[in-house]
């Protein structure tokens, strides 16, 4: 065991935990950021991702020890009333469905308009679908972030 000083959503937390550790791991069961959700468990499907120094991570393949020197971003710290532009989008634009992998997707929405403020609709494909909705609500998520854009 060793111990991490993590800062997750503009909070500092000291924990005593494997330097192996997933991420994912830390922010559900030691910290209680049940946002971030489990899926693959590979990395690979984008349901976990959290944002480190404003860049998507796979929170599942992410171990805790890389994620020490970086300020961390869940679903739940980007806007405590949800009104981060692409929450409002995201509501705007009725995109969720069932839901699941939506703090995924919103979290690297975010990401992608902070580095391309104005994507076009092939910048979009590209930087979306990394995460997957097993709901198909691809046409509504690029949607919601083309309307994010404009509203920025």
């Amino acid at each position: 065991m060793t111990e991490f000083l993590l800062r997750v959503n503009d909070e500092d937390y000291s924990l005593d935990v494997d330097e192996d550790t997933p991420l994912l791991w830390i922010l559900r069961d030691h910290l209680g950021f049940t946002g971030t959700k489990f899926s693959c468990g590979a990395g690979l499907c984008g349901s976990c991702t959290v944002l480190i120094n404003s860049e998507p991570r796979r929170s599942c393949v992410t171990p805790v020890n890389q994620a020490v020197d970086g300020a961390i971003t869940t679903i739940e710290g980007l806007s405590p009333d949800g009104s981060h532009p692409v929450q409002v989008a995201w509501l705007e634009k009725h995109v969720s469905q069932c839901g699941y992998c939506q703090p995924g997707q919103v979290l690297n929405a975010v990401a992608l308009l902070a580095q391309n403020p104005h994507p076009s609709e092939d910048e979009i494909f590209a930087a979306m679908n990394t995460v997957l909705c097993r709901c198909g609500t691809y046409q509504r998520i690029r949607a919601a972030i083309d309307y994010a854009a404009k509203e920025a």
